[in-house]
């Protein structure tokens, strides 16, 4: 009976280490967890053989091949596509027209009014004060301009 207790014991360990990726981010837990279930397993298949030392051990060394391993391929497989496109969310002023209301002198930036709100710009070239100006990148809260 000690022999399914032991296993047992790694297999619920194993099981609340998976269940506590479900509230934090990261996916890590979830290979320690699986790593821990591995552990049981063999404790169930090789019995009294597999001591605290192998345990130990085995843990250890698959915790470091799924991390290695698993984590990479099943992060891709979780995370789904993402798509670059030039106008979307946290890019809606991509394409938009504005008047410099601070004169932008490269590598300085200025400020430029688009609608009723003013941004930090950048731009390649000089642009002075009252200067009409498309929006072609926005990185953060610093607009890219350039003339028009």
């Amino acid at each position: 009976m000690n022999m399914f207790s032991c296993a047992w014991l790694w297999m619920y360990a194993g099981a609340i280490l998976m269940l506590m990726e479900l509230v934090s981010p990261g996916f890590v837990i979830f290979f320690f967890g699986l790593s821990a279930s591995t552990v049981g397993l063999c404790r169930f298949t090789f019995g009294e053989a597999f001591d605290a030392t192998w345990q130990v051990a085995a843990f250890s060394a698959f915790s470091i091949v799924y991390l290695a391993v698993l984590r990479r391929w099943l992060k891709k497989l979780f995370s789904g596509k993402v798509s670059d496109s030039a106008v979307g969310f946290g890019n809606e002023y991509v394409g938009r027209i504005g008047t410099v209301k601070e004169a932008i002198k490269p590598p300085l930036s200025g400020r430029v009014e688009i609608g009723d709100a003013e941004w930090t710009a950048e731009s390649v070239a000089a642009l002075d004060v009252g200067a009409k100006v498309r929006v072609v990148a926005q990185h953060n809260l610093t607009l890219k301009v350039v003339a028009v």
